[in-house]
């Protein structure tokens, strides 16, 4: 029976419950509606960190951000309309990432619904398609249960966002409530006779190829994968922007499935007469516009790996499905061993020198090269430096060049959403504060959440932020030229000067217009032991690491 010493507001029951759960940080843009949530979380400021964020996108990229390098889910508060509509951008991205991230929306209140009240938003409608869980508590009493399902949704199966709307009037009403317990993760475990199958069709395998993705994976678990894969001397490639899984370095990594993947790895997916693919949804961007494998069966055989069980057989039928957590499956299959030597050592050693031949430095137009500024950053930065970037073409010398040494290292959207470099960032610094982090933006990409270095002066974050600048959308301008060369509308930029900006907010600054100034400009932004931003001025012309628009058009004339 409840007791009556047990009445609290409805916002109250709230925050006991995220510390019931463990939170100690959350991100925010404040609002009216869910102020008592505000002031129920003061009474806790010394255990639950605020964060507070210039716009609800920055809220949302950075719980997607905190929830990808913690594992646990990123808290978000935003209020309702304007701002939830600004929040979706995080949440789809979280959604197609595959990350434990949970929304809380204050809301109208419960007697103005159905009237088109004041901003007044169905989340349940609006938020649907793009989380695992959307639903709005009406009733305070009911708190402790939603919201522990919520954590449980986030951060089981397929990890992913939850979204919660919180009537104004129902954080305010007075209501006993029995505590939930702390979360619990349950994730499903393979089966055993899965396991014996997987190692008799290895067995049969002449020219295997695995692939590393998806989320909810631990340094545990990938240290027990490492050990099956050197077990078997397996081809390791990743997953777009999951490059973190696999120490770049390593003799078995056969680079990435990512946009414009290295031709020698998409010719040996298309030879591999096995694909074992572990984590990874088997995405647009994975499979290569669902042309790399044949449809629905590719002619491979196909195991596949995950944690979602919806994920099993979505495009693809595979030849063997197991659904299980990352780390699950890692601790059983560590002990599977070939019962002889495998005979594909030449295969997985030719995998890996393509990989390197695909990170040989080209030559690039004008004072800058992206690549050796690149190639710097590896040899001088920690291993366990972080790495953030939205998303652009200039992303494309982070990934392909950047050599990724210790999990987790890199935050990256795979949905390919603009703007999400420097909240990230700040996500990361504020998980991680003895790490070294370092963002990356392009120039359109930087001005899309880049108001959120505010919020890294204001926390005083020492993150180096650089900002690669020639003055146009490359991504959409590089296949503008491909398809329509010439003809340039719409992706032309003027913009500021982003070391000046930088200082506005109060950060230290520095422009780069030459490869040689680069290395002395870093060291003064980490001299600084502020939050820094290096503005990287780069030839308009290098669209690419490895296109010119100059070539682009060239290419179309002949």
């Amino acid at each position: 029976m409840t007791q009556s010493s047990n009445l609290r507001s409805g916002a109250q029951i709230l925050v006991d419950q995220l510390r019931i759960h463990g939170v100690d940080t959350a991100f925010c843009v404040p609002g009216e509606s869910y102020l008592a949530t505000l002031d129920a979380l003061y009474d806790v400021r010394e255990h639950l960190k605020l964060v507070i964020c210039r716009q609800e996108g920055g809220v949302t990229y950075m719980g997607d951000a905190y929830g990808k390098i913690t594992g646990k889910p990123g808290i978000c508060f935003v209020t309702r309309g304007p701002g939830a509509t600004n929040a979706s951008l995080g949440i789809h991205t979280a959604h197609q990432d595959s990350t434990p991230t949970i929304l809380f929306i204050g809301q109208v209140g419960r007697a103005m619904m159905e009237r088109e009240a004041f901003q007044e938003v169905d989340f349940r409608q609006m938020y649907a398609p793009l989380c695992k869980w959307v639903a709005q508590i009406n009733d305070p009493t009911r708190i402790p249960e939603m919201v522990a399902r919520a954590f449980h949704v986030a951060t089981s199966g397929r990890p992913g966002p939850v979204v919660l709307a919180l009537p104004e009037d129902m954080q305010k009403e007075l209501a006993a409530a029995n505590d939930a317990k702390p979360f619990q993760t349950i994730n499903p475990a393979p089966e055993t006779d899965s396991i014996e199958k997987l190692g008799g069709l290895l067995s049969q395998a002449k020219k295997p190829l695995m692939v590393l993705g998806g989320s909810g994976w631990s340094t545990q678990g990938l240290n027990d994968l490492r050990t099956f894969y050197e077990n078997w001397n397996l081809p390791v490639a990743v997953a777009f922007r999951r490059q973190d899984l696999i120490d770049n370095r390593h003799t078995n990594y056969a680079g990435d499935f990512g946009l414009g993947i290295n031709p020698a790895l998409a010719d040996r997916a298309d030879k591999a007469d096995l694909l074992l693919v572990i984590g990874a949804q088997m995405s647009e961007i994975v499979t290569n516009g669902y042309d790399l494998f044949s449809l629905p069966c590719p002619h491979q055989t196909f195991i596949h790996v995950t944690a979602g069980l919806d994920e099993v057989a979505r495009v693809y039928q595979p030849n063997l499905g197991i659904n299980s957590g990352m780390n699950n499956f890692s601790s059983q299959v560590k002990n599977l061993r070939p019962q002889t030597s495998p005979t594909w050592g030449n295969w997985t050693r030719q995998a890996n020198n393509d990989h390197l031949n695909n990170i040989v430095l080209p030559k690039m137009v004008g004072d800058v090269d992206m690549g050796k500024i690149i190639e710097w950053l590896n040899q001088n930065l920690p291993d366990d430096a972080i790495i953030t970037n939205g998303a652009g073409n200039f992303s494309n010398w982070v990934h392909r060049f950047y050599c990724y040494k210790e999990y987790p290292s890199q935050l990256a959207p795979q949905s390919g959403s603009m703007g999400y470099g420097v909240p990230s960032a700040v996500a990361a610094k504020i998980a991680f504060p003895d790490r070294c982090v370092v963002s990356f933006s392009g120039d359109g990409d930087f001005l899309m959440c880049g108001q959120e270095l505010a919020t890294a002066r204001q926390y005083d974050l020492p993150i180096t932020f650089i900002v690669v600048n020639n003055g146009t959308y490359g991504t959409i301008r590089m296949h503008q030229e491909r398809f329509y060369p010439g003809r340039v509308s719409g992706t032309d930029l003027v913009n500021p000067d982003f070391a000046a900006l930088a200082r506005a907010y109060g950060l230290h600054g520095e422009l780069v217009h030459k490869t040689g100034d680069f290395s002395q400009a870093f060291q003064r932004c980490q001299d600084s032991r502020s939050p820094a931003l290096i503005e990287i001025q780069i030839h308009p012309d290098q669209i690419s690491p490895r296109a010119t628009i100059t070539g682009l058009r060239q290419s179309q004339k002949s």
